[in-house]
């Protein structure tokens, strides 16, 4: 569970707070309401004042938030006032994609790191990043530790790449690897695999399928009736 008891799904709303709130601010608005937040991000005004009730007062009844000090507050809150480094296990066309990734540094984050067990990858530059062995994690991480982790190995090497960053102090890890892996209490691993949400998509399309035409299959037999009466 997160700090004090706040429910894991209003942390992961939060960054998508702090991107709505930071467009507004780039486009010059000053105030918003939470109606018109809601609107921005497809949630209740009731939903959005809950969620910010966690972490303190914030705007005013009847004026709503000021945008400015609302984005500053949450960037406080999110701990995006430090720039915070991360390693990369895994160069492969996924990692690859990650290292030439520019939109890290403007979100305070940084990949110092990037590791791999192909011997034609290692002492590459990629996105300004020298890959290094992944024999040599331990070591290298000693020598200049990170806070975050992102694995993009194959699924057999995901667990082991994994108990060598925790036990390297690596205490969050975005996990790509479809495969569930362990970490110990204290370490924070978020699981992405595509695959499971194109499968969930996959059983929505199925159902709107067969919804429509159960529906159609519904109109033809009362059509039939009315002819009948």
């Amino acid at each position: 569970m997160p700090p004090a008891g706040i429910p894991e799904i209003v942390i992961d709303r939060l960054p998508l707070y702090v991107r709505a709130l930071a467009l507004l601010a780039t486009n010059g608005q000053e105030i918003i309401s939470s109606k018109e937040l809601g609107e921005e991000l497809g949630v209740t005004p009731a939903q959005i004042r809950k969620d910010l009730s966690y972490f303190g007062r914030f705007g005013k009844q009847g004026s709503g938030y000021n945008v400015a000090q609302l984005l500053d507050e949450l960037r406080e809150v999110l701990g995006l006032t430090q720039r915070w480094s991360m390693a990369l296990l895994g160069v492969g066309r996924l990692g690859r994609a990650i290292l030439s990734y520019g939109g890290f540094g403007s979100q305070q984050l940084h990949v110092a790191k990037a590791f791999d067990s192909d011997p034609a990858v290692i002492g590459t530059e990629i996105g300004g990043v020298v890959v290094e062995d992944v024999k040599n994690v331990a070591a290298s991480l000693k020598a200049l530790p990170v806070e975050i982790a992102i694995v993009a190995v194959p699924p057999s090497a995901a667990q082991p790449v994994i108990d060598e960053l925790v036990a390297a102090g690596v205490r969050a890890i975005l996990n790509y690897a479809p495969i569930a892996v362990r970490v110990p209490p204290g370490v924070r691993c978020r699981n992405v695999d595509p695959v499971v949400y194109l499968h969930a998509m996959t059983y929505y399309l199925k159902s709107d399928t067969r919804g429509s035409s159960d529906a159609t299959a519904l109109s033809r037999e009362e059509a039939g009736h009315a002819f009948e009466l």
